[in-house]
């Protein structure tokens, strides 16, 4: 009898936390949530769940802060709704009184509301301990302006505060795509650029130069970059940009130190840099064939050292750059404060003991940021705090200029940012923020065709109530911060505002369940920044998507991502360009997957095979084989579309690469679909073989360390480049997505 009370409590109390009790995956296989998985994730969230008696105690604890507290600590509406309702959870004794709401918009403006409750309607009832309580809805007053507005709730000696955040219900819709408007673009990998003057590693002053060549050679509208999130920029296992430290701060590597007015100014920078070797070191590594992180890394660092301590100078002397300098400082608040302290004190143990790389193994006290040592660490060495701040500051100037220089140029939308889902668990934001994120459990994905286990992503899911509990002030940063210097955001896996895939510690991803979010929440929040920041929202859908999911984002404003090699009936056979939904971005490939070259020649399953990924050769021959039949289906596609020439071959045995014909044919394909962007990697308009990453290896493959093929210079003046270009032009002319200007 025990152990049956207990397996159902255990059922509610996942249904309280919101673990999916069952999921189905690609091939319509039922999976149930074991007692023990439910038990593990329960735990990382902090219920005690060991027992019948500890599960009965955390339920109770949760619904008796649920009824004690007057009103929500937050409420997301959204503008349009007619009636705008505050709940209010009211000890019976008080169902007559008058409740008194101080309401501060964010404007500066204050309402003083008064409702007396006498004549609201009762809408739930509890006894908590034997005293009654009631909850009454509170109609708050319609046209409420957008934005973060704070409430002061009161009733008799009771007193609440509640966050109420008003949003649009869509997301930003940019003139250039209403009324069956497109545009298009081109997707790159920043860190890749090629140009005859940086460091080894694309920068902001190179995507200038990449501008230029998007506005007057492609006529084209948006340049999607890979997440500029800050990284530990050493290989092989700390560069991936989905993979970031920090969600919130982007990567010193991408800053233009020769356009800082520091280092101009510098002679001890000046110096250095006029000296021989230091030239033939950044000549070698803009000759080498990879990013080489480490060494870009220390010399940026080493010149931005010099630059801050000519800037100290000004900063103490109180110039108007210091006054500014001070102004984002304000503006950034303890968010930068905890992301630059966490960066200095890294480099300071560091330095003293080589062996400490993560914050884990840092002594104890400084493994917490709120702890007298780290405040003590702060305060004594501020200089090195600081420095971090500049480097951020030196950044938000210098990708604003771009953005504003994109839409000098004519790009419609400009710059197209990414943010990463994930967030490493030896980072700074783990560091900085633990509470929002739960211990004992890490992200991943069912099984599926790419991973028949399913797939451990190896970082910590986010902890919703947390979230809630603070307004969702850090889920709101994640969004603006990302949002601010651009005219589109890419969200990696926007299904994480729904669902995630939890894998309790110790266990495989077979053993993972779904737990929900708040998602309507946080939707109508990235409508709202959205809105606010004019930016276009794509939501990366790729996967294990429910229908309701897409439904919502449709519904949104948010436009969906969809990929070539995904788009295909139920029997297997590609869709044709007209099938395509006209809210979405289409695109030929992602970095996890083969470019159209590559794919021709499956240099991505040969990749796999060198890099010892095969259990056996029957594994790899069945992948062979399988490509051979995908590559027929897409000959038989173009040919029945007639975007290829009758003298094309129709088999793809007599097809051994990715021609001029088909190249054309897929890129005109793509430009064909009535979806409202696309977005064509670079490594796809100029025909290269190797991806960006090989998903599952590390060191086995180079993976987000990849350069282009030509340099910036050679974009605009190779023949070969040049027809690649001009081929994109053409299509983009001919299905209107061409950019006027």
């Amino acid at each position: 009898m025990q152990s049956e009370n207990y397996a159902q409590l255990l059922d509610l109390a996942a249904r309280l936390w919101r673990i999916d009790p069952e999921y189905w995956d690609i091939w319509g296989r039922k999976h149930i949530t074991s007692d023990e998985t439910k038990r593990s994730i329960l735990e990382g969230l902090g219920v005690r769940a060991e027992t019948a008696a500890s599960l009965r105690e955390s339920m109770e604890a949760r619904r008796h802060r649920e009824w004690t507290r007057l009103a929500p600590r937050v409420l997301v509406v959204t503008q349009d709704h007619s009636t705008v309702e505050l709940p209010l959870h009211v000890p019976a004794e008080l169902r007559e009184a008058t409740a008194h709401i101080d309401l501060h918009e964010e404007s500066g403006d204050v309402r003083a509301l008064e409702f007396p409750l006498a004549g609201l309607p009762e809408c739930g009832a509890a006894d908590l301990d034997g005293r009654p309580y009631v909850r009454k809805q509170i109609p708050l007053p319609a046209g409420l302006p957008l934005g973060y507005h704070n409430m002061q709730v009161r009733l008799a000696s009771l007193e609440q505060a509640t966050r109420l955040i008003v949003t649009p219900s869509r997301a930003f819709q940019h003139p250039a795509l209403t009324n069956g408007g497109k545009a298009a673009g081109i997707a790159l990998a920043l860190y890749g650029v090629r140009s005859a003057r940086n460091w080894g590693c694309g920068d902001l002053r190179d995507l200038g130069v990449v501008v230029d060549w998007i506005a007057d050679d492609a006529h084209a509208s948006f340049i999607a970059l890979n997440p500029l999130h800050a990284i530990y920029n050493r290989r092989p296992y700390n560069t991936s940009p989905y993979l970031p430290e920090c969600i919130f701060y982007p990567n010193y590597l991408y800053l233009d130190v020769e356009s800082i007015a520091d280092f101009q100014q510098s002679r001890r920078a000046q110096r250095l840099w006029s000296q021989p070797e230091t030239q033939r070191q950044l000549a070698a590594l803009r000759d080498s064939e990879y990013v080489e992180y480490e060494q870009v890394s220390a010399w940026k660092l080493r010149f931005l050292k010099l630059a801050f301590a000519e800037f100290l100078r000004e900063y103490r002397a109180g110039s108007a750059r210091a006054l500014e300098f001070r102004g984002f400082l304000a503006q950034e608040g303890d968010l930068l404060e905890r992301f630059a302290t966490y960066c200095a004190l890294g480099d300071h143990l560091h330095a003293h003991d080589p062996d400490l790389w993560t914050w884990p193994d840092w002594p104890a006290p400084y493994r917490d940021p709120d702890s007298p040592e780290t405040a003590a660490f702060r305060k004594k060495h501020w200089r090195r705090v600081l420095f971090y701040c500049y480097m951020q500051w030196q950044l938000d100037i210098q990708l604003a200029a771009a953005q504003a220089y994109a839409r000098q140029k004519g790009l419609s939308i400009g710059l197209y940012h990414d943010l990463a889902l994930a967030t490493d668990r030896f980072g700074a934001d783990l560091w900085a923020h633990r509470p929002f994120f739960v211990s004992g459990c890490r992200v991943g994905s069912p099984p599926d065709d790419f991973a028949p286990k399913g797939q451990d992503w190896g970082f910590p899911p986010p902890c919703s109530d947390h979230h809630r509990e603070d307004g969702y002030r850090l889920f709101t940063e994640g969004i603006r911060k990302n949002c601010r210097h651009g005219g589109a955001l890419r969200i990696d896996h926007v299904m994480r505002f729904f669902r995630l895939f939890w894998i309790p510690e110790g266990a495989d991803a077979t053993a993972g369940a779904y737990v929900r979010e708040n998602y309507e929440d946080l939707i109508r929040i990235l409508a709202l920044e959205s809105v606010r920041r004019q930016v276009v929202i794509v939501g990366e859908d790729l996967g294990t998507v429910e229908p309701f999911v897409r439904e919502t984002l449709e519904r949104y404003g948010i436009l969906s991502y969809r990929l070539f090699y995904f788009e295909k009936h139920a029997g297997g056979s590609f869709k044709t360009y007209s099938e395509y939904p006209e809210q979405a971005l289409v695109s030929s490939t992602t970095h996890d997957l083969p470019t159209l070259a590559g794919f021709w020649i499956g240099e991505d399953i040969e990749a796999r095979r060198r890099a010892g990924m095969f259990p056996d050769d029957a594994m790899y021959r069945r992948q062979v084989a399988e490509r051979a039949v995908e590559k027929q289906k897409v000959l038989d596609l173009l040919h029945g579309l007639a975007l290829l020439p009758s003298y094309f071959p129709t088999s793809v045995a007599q097809v051994p690469e990715m021609t001029g014909d088909l190249h054309n044919a897929v890129i005109g394909f793509l430009a064909l679909t009535p979806s409202q962007l696309l977005a064509v990697n670079q490594e796809d308009l100029t025909k290269e073989i190797e991806q960006q990453n090989l998903p599952a290896t590390t060191w086995q493959y180079p993976n987000w360390s990849r350069k282009m093929k030509f340099t910036l210079e050679q974009l605009r003046s190779e023949p070969v480049a040049r027809d690649f270009v001009a081929m994109f032009r053409n299509w983009l002319e001919r299905t209107g997505r061409i950019n006027r200007g």
